[in-house]
């Protein structure tokens, strides 16, 4: 009958089955814990891959596949029969990965269930949590959030841009940069998906690139691993009271072949951030104007976490503070840890590496505490 709600209990839900939510399910079943018996993971998407489905066309790994690989199982190599990209996969060798690592692993995710709310089961602070979504209300000790970012792409406000005539986009709205093709885009932001997407799109449309601070570029002979190897060693060295300066200050954007292709062309050029927007485009604060069709905003993401607000896990500041031994329990409500969301869960947690480690640890935490073994 239409309008009838599953019930169902489990010891643990994990909230996302991306890479973040696949992660700690291996690591629950490595413990011994059974899919859909001792823990269930619901996933808001009708097919498997997380956020890697809706990344746009051409998008590709910058770090070879056994620094881009989940626990478990490493992903296969990538040959790319052009040779440009050899050995870095692209977006749906990922998603290739993602579904036969949930396989492979007997996750069995339940889908599409996106969760709506987290809330207390009843009025004991260390009794069950509900998790309910459309149709489906699940009981649970213990609620991992791993939605990650991508349903929450962050575009900062700026004077006019409620006049702007032309279209505004997000990385996260682009499907395929022959979308723009013939038109003016301007490209904001300084990072690698601006790097990228100004690569891809400017060989079809006329581009501007705009920024808050110029771009730094890693060497041509360095990858995704520096960044990885210096997102850990920072939040080590945080740790630890140390100070820790990035990669060595080499630069943030790694020089991926499309973003070689563009320097080439001489593309690759970014002018200072505009002031305000226009009917027709962009205004700088000394009166330059640039004309613009598209504006397209590469100004990342922000942590998916509406569905815990009823727990107000939140600090003065809007932040989740997080902590316990695996540095990923909410200090606001022990029943919760966060998996995933940036280094502030865990050394590198958003990337398909960094996961594993955060994960582990989570999932060791959660155990003790849900499954004690006896005296």
């Amino acid at each position: 009958m239409a309008g009838r709600t599953q019930h169902l209990e489990v010891p643990v839900v994990v909230v996302g089955a991306g890479q973040a939510g696949l992660a700690v399910g291996y690591h629950l079943q490595r413990l011994g814990r059974v899919p859909r018996q001792d823990f269930l993971l619901l996933d808001a998407a009708d097919r498997p891959g997380g956020a890697w489905p809706r990344t746009w066309d051409g998008l590709h790994l910058f770090s070879p596949p056994a620094y881009s690989s989940l626990p478990g199982w490493m992903m296969p190599p990538w040959r790319d029969p052009t040779g440009v990209h050899d050995g870095y996969p692209p977006r749906d060798h990922v998603v290739a990965y993602l579904t036969a690592y949930e396989q492979r692993y007997g996750l069995a995710p339940l889908r599409p269930h996106r969760v709506s709310e987290v809330v207390a089961a009843d009025d004991d602070a260390g009794g069950p949590l509900l998790v309910r979504a459309p149709g489906l209300a699940v009981r649970a000790r213990v609620v991992v959030s791993a939605t990650g970012t991508w349903d929450r792409p962050f575009r900062p406000a700026y004077p006019g841009s409620g006049l702007y005539a032309g279209r505004q986009l997000h990385a996260a709205d682009l499907r395929s940069p022959e979308e723009l093709a013939g038109q003016r885009v301007v490209v904001v932001g300084g990072g690698n998906s601006a790097a990228q997407l100004l690569a891809l799109v400017s060989r079809v449309a006329d581009t501007t690139w705009v920024a808050t601070r110029p771009p730094r570029f890693l060497p041509d002979d360095v990858d995704g691993r520096a960044l990885f190897d210096a997102a850990t060693a920072r939040v080590r060295a945080r740790e630890g009271g140390t100070p820790h300066d990035g990669v060595g200050g080499l630069g943030d954007v790694v020089v991926v072949p499309e973003v070689r292709e563009a320097r080439d062309r001489g593309v690759l050029h970014a002018r200072p951030m505009f002031e305000r927007l226009t009917r027709d485009g962009v205004a700088w604060a000394d009166g330059t104007t640039e004309r613009a069709d598209v504006v397209l905003w590469c100004t990342g993401f922000r942590p998916a976490l509406r569905h815990l607000a009823p727990l107000r896990l939140r600090d003065a500041d809007g932040r989740v503070p997080v902590g316990g031994t695996s540095g990923t329990r909410a200090e606001r409500d022990h029943r919760v840890h966060l998996v995933g969301y940036g280094d502030w869960t865990g050394p590198a947690s958003a990337t398909l590496i960094g996961v594993g480690r955060t994960a582990r640890a989570t999932v060791a935490e959660v155990v003790g505490r849900t499954w004690p073994q006896p005296a």
